[in-house]
C-alpha cells in the first residue's frame, strides 16, 4: 500500500479487511461503501471538518451565500454517493425548508412590511431571512448525511479518540450511532410481526391509529431491555472496564489531503466571519 492508504496488514488479512470495508453494517445503517476522497479521509478530519462546515453556515445571513454553501455540500454528497441516503430524508428536507421559509417570513418583524394580517407580516427582509434559514438548515442536514454516509461507526470512534476524547466517551457516542438504527429495526420487526397477525395500523383517524401503536410498546421495550443486557454481558466479557493502554485494530495515517481539507475549511471560516458580507 502507498503512504496515502490506510495502514492495514492487507497481506495478512486481505479478505477480512476488504469484507470489512465493503460491508455497510447492520440494517438501516446509513454508511455507503465507496472509495471516494471523503471516504479516504482520516476519521478525525471528517469530524473536525463537519464541525467547521456547520460553523461556516452560521457565518452568513444572506440567502445567496447560504445557497452557495448548500450547493457545495450537495456536490460533496454527490462525490461521496450520499444521494441514496438523501432520497430517504427528502420529505423531511422539503418540510423543513417550507416550514422555515413560511414561519420566518410571517413572524420575523424586520424592514417595511408590504402585507400584514393580525400577527402575520411580510416584508422583503423577512422573506430573505426565511430563505436564508431554510437553506442553512438544509445545508446542515445534508452535511450530517454526508458524514454518516462516508464514516463507519468504528471510524467515528477512532476519530473521537484521535482528537483527545476519553475512550469511555468515544465509545458511548459511537454506540449511540449503532444502537439507534438497530432500535428502529426492532420497531419495524415488531410492527411487521403484529401486522402479519392481522393488526390493522392504517385504518382510522390519526388518534385511532396512534392508539393502535400503544400495545406495541411492550414488546419494543422488552427487545430494548434484552439487547441492553446482551450488550452489557458482551462488554464485560471483552474487558471493557480494564485499565491500561488499548491496542487498535485499525490505523489511519494523517496525510496531506487531511491537512489540505482542514486548511481550506479553516480559511473559509476565517474569511466568512471576518468579511463584511450580509
Amino acid at each position: 500500500m502507498n503512504s496515502d492508504s490506510w495502514h492495514v496488514p492487507s497481506k495478512r488479512l486481505p479478505t477480512a479487511w476488504n469484507a470489512w470495508r465493503n460491508n455497510p453494517g447492520p440494517p438501516m445503517v446509513l454508511y455507503i461503501p465507496s472509495d471516494s476522497l471523503l471516504h479516504r479521509l482520516h476519521p478525525s478530519t471528517k469530524i473536525v471538518g463537519l464541525a467547521l462546515l456547520l460553523i461556516l453556515t452560521v457565518a452568513f445571513q444572506s440567502p445567496w451565500y447560504q445557497l452557495v454553501i448548500l450547493a457545495g455540500v450537495l456536490l460533496l454528497a454527490r462525490s461521496a454517493g450520499a444521494f441514496r441516503n438523501l432520497r430517504r430524508i427528502l420529505p423531511l428536507m422539503i418540510t423543513v425548508l417550507v416550514f422555515s421559509v413560511v414561519s420566518w417570513s410571517l413572524f420575523r418583524r424586520v424592514g417595511d412590511p408590504f402585507w400584514s394580517f393580525g400577527l402575520f407580516t411580510l416584508s422583503t427582509e423577512s422573506i430573505r431571512f426565511g430563505f436564508a434559514m431554510g437553506f442553512r438548515l438544509e445545508a446542515m442536514l445534508v452535511s450530517g448525511m454526508v458524514f454518516v454516509s462516508c464514516t463507519k461507526v468504528e471510524e467515528f470512534a477512532y476519530g473521537l479518540r484521535a482528537i483527545g476524547l476519553p475512550f469511555a466517551v468515544s465509545f458511548a457516542l459511537s454506540l449511540a450511532f449503532r444502537l439507534v438504527p438497530l432500535f428502529f429495526t426492532r420497531i419495524g420487526t415488531v410492527v411487521q410481526a403484529q401486522q402479519a397477525r392481522g393488526l390493522d395500523l392504517k385504518s382510522g383517524n390519526v388518534l385511532q391509529r396512534a392508539r393502535k401503536y400503544v400495545p406495541l410498546l411492550v414488546p419494543i421495550f422488552v427487545y430494548a431491555i434484552r439487547d441492553t443486557d446482551l450488550l452489557s454481558m458482551a462488554l464485560e466479557s471483552k474487558g471493557f472496564g480494564m485499565r491500561g493502554r488499548r491496542t487498535e485494530y485499525l490505523a489511519f495515517p494523517f496525510v496531506w489531503r487531511d491537512y489540505a481539507i482542514l486548511g481550506l475549511l479553516l480559511i473559509l471560516n476565517i474569511a466568512g466571519w471576518l468579511m463584511p458580507v450580509p
